[in-house]
C-alpha cells in the first residue's frame, strides 16, 4: 500500500457527512486494517433510561471502518461499497464511553473484499459487537489487476 492509498481512504472517510455527524475519528489505517472511533453523545442514545448508544450508530461505525480497511488493502483498492454486513451485538456499550472499531480486510477477490471487525468501548472487557462483511472492489488505475 502506498501513502497515497492511505490518504485517499482518509479523505473518503472525512468526506462522508454521516461520519462527520457521528464525529468519527480515524485512529489508524494501513495494509488492510483500519481503526476508527466515535465518542458517546447524547444525540446517539437509543434508550434514554439507560443512556446506551443506539445500535445503528455502532453499525455505522463498523460499516465505515470496514470500508476503510478495504480501501487501504495492499492490492491498491480505490473505492468500495457495502454488499453485506452482519453484526452480532454482544452487549450494551457503557454509557458515556467512546466506541472504537477495528476492521481487517482479510481476503480480496477480483470483485469482492471480505472483512472482519469488532467494536469495543473503553471498558475492553468484552466486545460491544462483532461483524463480518463483504464489500465491492474498485481498483486504482494501473494497479495491475482488473
Amino acid at each position: 500500500m502506498t501513502d497515497n492509498t492511505a490518504e485517499i481512504a482518509r479523505q473518503f472517510i472525512e468526506a462522508i457527512p454521516f461520519s462527520g455527524a457521528l464525529q468519527m475519528q480515524l485512529e489508524e489505517i494501513g495494509a488492510g486494517v483500519a481503526v476508527i472511533s466515535m465518542p458517546w453523545a447524547e444525540a446517539l442514545v437509543g434508550d434514554p433510561k439507560t443512556g446506551v448508544i443506539h445500535g445503528g450508530a455502532v453499525s455505522a461505525l463498523m460499516d465505515t471502518c470496514g470500508g476503510a480497511a478495504v480501501m487501504c488493502h495492499p492490492q491498491a483498492l480505490a473505492g468500495t461499497a457495502t454488499l453485506d454486513l452482519r453484526i452480532d451485538y454482544m452487549r450494551a456499550a457503557t454509557p458515556g464511553q467512546r466506541i472504537t472499531a477495528r476492521a481487517e480486510c482479510y481476503h480480496v477477490t477480483r470483485s469482492v473484499a471480505f472483512v472482519r471487525a469488532e467494536a469495543w468501548d473503553e471498558d475492553r472487557s468484552l466486545p460491544v459487537a462483532a461483524a463480518t462483511g463483504a464489500f465491492t472492489v474498485e481498483r486504482l488505475p494501473g494497479s495491475g489487476t482488473a
